[in-house]
């Protein structure tokens, strides 16, 4: 059936549009780099952790920048410390020595570096051990805090055992021949062997097994003398001396009291006994002695004999 209207006719045919480009997939050259950087560990590291920390650091940095803020953090701790190295558990409070003479107790109170109460935080125990020990008198210390805020100190001194005279004065000496302390008057230590002479503290020991092997006469000895560094000469009373060798002393002295035992030689009217020629024994006579033995044996002579 045909409409019974006209037919319309057709416009003008419409032209297609063109295609849009296709876009490349793969990436740009800027792209790519940032990329492949980013796939770097250290790049990766740096971006994550490093650009933060330094953004902090940078804002501490500034906030610190200010004198008053670092004043008030520096006070703020400080006054946490003391809060902390002043509470009763970190006290000291009493200083008990132990093993001192009433001198050397003195003396380790009076260097005490601080004034209790003090906290034990204030206490370097190894400095004051080491001042208490350089003491002459002192041979050891032990330093320790006992609970209770009591430091207790356990002294252990020198046991002076013999007496050096020197020029200025008389020190006492251990066994060691270390100093011990000074005395003003000899008649102090009555009890205590003497020695005297140049380098004799350097030879305590030897000196006190001589004193050891002169028991016999003992009750006659004055002292010993060392003489020019070597050797020993042992002073009697009645201004009598034993002139010892160098070396084995003890045995020349020892010889001696033999001599003495069998033929009381040391009671005679001598000055010196010289044992230094072991195989040769020399006594000088006293100028009395020496006079009535020249009396006796007829050699009598005006001429003063050398002493």
């Amino acid at each position: 059936m045909r409409p019974l209207g006209p037919t319309p006719r057709p416009g003008p045919r419409a032209m297609p549009r063109p295609a849009a480009p296709r876009r490349d997939p793969a990436p740009s050259r800027m792209a790519y780099r940032m990329q492949r950087l980013w796939l770097t560990p250290l790049f990766r590291a740096l971006t994550r952790i490093g650009v933060p920390v330094f953004i902090v650091v940078l804002a501490v940095g500034l906030w610190l920048g200010d004198e008053g803020r670092r004043a008030d953090i520096i006070a703020k701790y400080d006054d946490v410390k003391r809060q902390i190295q002043e509470r009763p558990e970190f006290m000291v409070n009493l200083l008990k020595i132990e093993g001192a003479s009433p001198e050397v107790d003195s003396a380790i109170r009076t260097m005490m570096p601080v004034r209790l109460p003090a906290s034990s935080f204030a206490l370097d125990l190894e400095e004051l051990r080491d001042m208490i020990a350089r003491l002459d008198a002192v041979a050891d210390v032990a330093l320790v805090i006992r609970p209770g805020g009591v430091l207790e100190a356990k002294v252990t001194e020198r046991e002076p055992v013999i007496l050096w005279r020197r020029a200025a004065a008389v020190e006492m000496l251990d066994a060691d021949g270390h100093r011990v302390a000074t005395l003003i008057n000899r008649e102090t230590r009555p009890d205590l062997p003497l020695i005297a002479g140049k380098g004799a503290q350097l030879q305590v020991p030897e000196a006190l097994d001589l004193l050891a092997a002169a028991g016999p006469i003992l009750t006659r000895a004055r002292g010993l003398v060392r003489v020019g560094e070597r050797r020993w000469d042992l002073v009697l009373d009645r201004d009598q001396r034993i002139m010892l060798p160098e070396k084995n002393p003890v045995r020349a002295l020892e010889r001696v009291i033999a001599i003495d035992q069998a033929e009381d030689i040391l009671s005679r009217d001598f000055t010196h006994l010289d044992m230094r020629n072991e195989h040769r024994p020399t006594i000088r006579l006293s100028a009395p002695a020496l006079e009535e033995f020249r009396r006796m044996t007829g050699h009598e002579t005006k001429v003063r004999a050398i002493q």
